[in-house]
């Protein structure tokens, strides 16, 4: 066990943020699902959108990579555009 004051806020506030970025997560798992699940282009194209839009959101948080978020963004764009 950690015996700095430092060293225990730390292991608290990593916890903390774990658990934050679970939920960011989570959330971002079930709109792609939801994107992935579109009956009609219209209503998948409106899903894109707002996943794209959250997908910009963790990046800027720091919690994806840009270089995944352009990924996924990339992979449903080109789902989007299938559905017919």
């Amino acid at each position: 066990m950690a015996h700095h004051k430092s060293t225990l806020k730390r292991i608290q506030t990593n916890i903390r943020d774990a658990q934050r970025n679970k939920q960011y997560m989570s959330r971002l798992k079930t709109q792609i699902k939801k994107v992935r699940a579109a009956e009609n282009k219209e209503q998948g194209e409106a899903l894109y959108r707002e996943t794209s839009s959250y997908l910009d959101k963790l990046v800027n948080k720091g919690i994806i990579h840009r270089n995944r978020a352009a990924n996924q963004k990339s992979k449903l764009a080109a789902f989007v555009k299938k559905i017919d």
